[in-house]
């Protein structure tokens, strides 16, 4: 499914969503300038649990290596469809959810939600060396609070099947 838009329209201009965005797609730039460094970037910025739990590991980085690695890892993406769906669906869901809870509570949500989707990440996995990365915890967050702000909203979304398009 892909949501095409919202029935709902934001009467003003959403910054912090459209800040977020650009953000993103600064970072997916700078991940994709690294080239063959691109492996280093992604478990320096990247979620790593093993980071967390794993004192061998955990000596190569510093506090605040660890710290800022909860949130560097929501503006890395691991590829352009990635990065694509992520801000496609923020684009849509966020300009609502922060024009109702206003800039600064919007962007702290924001950010709560990608701790606590790392957080949970990192709990469930504890000793995995698999760099997670992305926004889609953040925007699961906001998507949910959307739902929850919306109710009664209509999204206009894209159902392929059998690659006939079928919007619902």
């Amino acid at each position: 499914m892909l949501p095409i838009r919202a029935t709902i329209q934001s009467k003003s201009y959403p910054v912090i969503n459209t800040a977020l965005i650009a953000a993103n797609v600064l970072f997916y730039l700078i991940e994709m300038a690294q080239g063959d460094m691109l492996d280093r970037f992604i478990i320096i910025y990247g979620l790593v649990p093993a980071r967390y739990s794993v004192p061998e590991i955990a000596a190569h980085f510093s506090f605040g290596q660890q710290v800022f690695s909860f949130i560097s890892f929501m503006f890395i993406h691991g590829g352009f469809w990635h990065l694509l769906g992520n801000m496609w669906t923020l684009y849509i869901f966020g300009d609502n959810v922060e024009e109702r809870l206003g800039p600064f509570r919007y962007l702290l949500f924001y950010l709560l939600c990608g701790v606590a989707s790392g957080l949970s990440h990192l709990f469930l996995n504890l000793h995995s060396q698999v760099p997670t990365v992305g926004a889609s915890g953040a925007i699961a967050g906001v998507m949910g609070a959307y739902f929850l702000l919306y109710p009664k909203s209509r999204i206009l979304t894209l159902i392929p099947i059998f690659f006939i398009p079928y919007f619902v």
